[in-house]
């Protein structure tokens, strides 16, 4: 028998597909929780996840590169934060 390759329907693709959907899926929610805790971590776990599913062929390209979207504004944010007041978190007052 010859070998066949995997093509994009075939039951082989499909935990890849899922798990890249998965990615595009936690870099929206990790970019999105980033913006109010934590963004020195989840800023760059979004970015990171964000890139791989969309390396690895999502179909939820759309979240993926809002996840990607966000996780630059999570360092873009602690960036400001740091400048204005020297500090890594949210405080009010």
């Amino acid at each position: 028998m010859k070998p066949t390759s995997a093509s994009p329907a075939s039951p082989a693709a499909r935990p890849a597909r899922s798990h890249a959907d998965g990615m595009a899926v936690a870099s929206f929610v990790l970019g999105l929780l980033g913006t109010l805790v934590l963004n020195v971590v989840l800023g760059p776990c979004a970015l990171a996840l964000g890139t791989l599913a969309l390396t690895r062929g999502t179909t939820r390209r759309g979240r993926a590169l809002v996840g990607i979207a966000l996780g630059a504004a999570d360092l873009i944010l602690l960036a400001a934060l740091t400048a204005a007041d020297g500090t890594l978190s949210w405080h009010i007052g």
